[in-house]
């Protein structure tokens, strides 16, 4: 019962933080940019804690965080593409130090360091792509995109929670994650596809849908958040059982660590950025 009330209050605080940072767009970049930083410093710890794997925790995690905020200036006008360069010059740089190392392992070392990048920093990145975009004549701000992706995320994770629990029967992937059922999956995916068109429905009466989305478009990117989501969430059980560990950490009381509580997110958003932009190619 106590660790319920623990968790209860940290997915409180935690959702409260998420929604109220989307409504100003420097609280968003403010808290996403930590948000990176103490996922990777994460990561970073983990892998450096396996044999002869010793990854530069400090760089990697500056570079992250750079790469965050560039994203931020750029997608929002505020700087030109040339924001990037000291992102890739620190990429070369962690790639050339191997060399002077004398590492016994590395190649697992740049292998573990681009994963930081790759796997956490690229995707929060993307939230910027979501949040900000331009109408032809300047760039605006939404919260609209991004928001929708983690509303969609705790639907399905409370939803598929609820269904597994009264009617888990098949597992859906035994090997990495016991607990998951294809009726917790399906039931909760069927509530983001009816989430998704009630955001339809009240976006189009206030006309705030933005991107001019329609019902099935919106139905679309609930289920894409849905299957991408769920693979993040399996990802890192993935990463977690070849590790050993069971949470990634503790730092939020009741639900482990940032990758714990961001897994989903991190395959989430990148393949709603491709759908979303796939739907403008046709």
């Amino acid at each position: 019962m106590k660790n319920f009330i623990v968790r209860t209050i940290t997915a409180v605080f935690f959702v409260a933080a998420i929604v109220t940072s989307f409504l100003n767009p420097r609280a968003m970049t403010l808290l996403f940019s930590i948000v990176t930083g103490m996922t990777i410093w994460e990561f970073a710890g983990l892998v450096n804690d396996r044999p002869f794997i010793s990854i530069n925790r400090f760089i990697s995690t500056v570079s992250g965080v750079y790469l965050f905020l560039a994203m931020a200036g750029y997608n929002s006008g505020l700087t030109p593409a040339t924001v990037f360069i000291p992102y890739l010059v620190s990429i070369i740089y962690l790639m050339v130090a191997e060399l002077y190392l004398k590492a016994k392992d590395p190649v697992n070392n740049w292998a573990y360091t681009m994963m930081s990048q790759l796997y956490i920093a690229l995707p929060f990145s993307l939230l910027n792509v979501l949040a900000f975009r331009s109408n032809g004549y300047d760039i605006q701000y939404t919260y609209l995109m991004p928001l929708s992706v983690f509303v969609f995320l705790w639907i399905n994770d409370a939803g598929a929670y609820i269904c597994g629990s009264l009617l888990g029967r098949h597992k859906l992937f035994p090997r990495v994650s016991p607990g998951k059922s294809w009726e917790g999956s399906i039931g909760g995916g069927l509530l983001v596809v009816v989430a998704a068109v009630l955001i339809w429905y009240f976006t189009e009466q206030y006309d705030v849908n933005d991107l001019r989305l329609t019902a099935y478009e919106w139905a679309g990117l609930g289920i894409v958040v849905v299957v991408f989501g769920t693979w993040g969430d399996l990802i890192e059980s993935l990463f977690k059982r070849t590790l050993g560990i069971k949470d990634s950490g503790n730092i939020l009381p009741g639900h482990g660590g940032m990758l714990d509580r961001f897994d989903s997110t991190l395959m989430a958003v990148p393949a709603s950025v491709v759908y979303l932009y796939t739907l403008t190619l046709f």
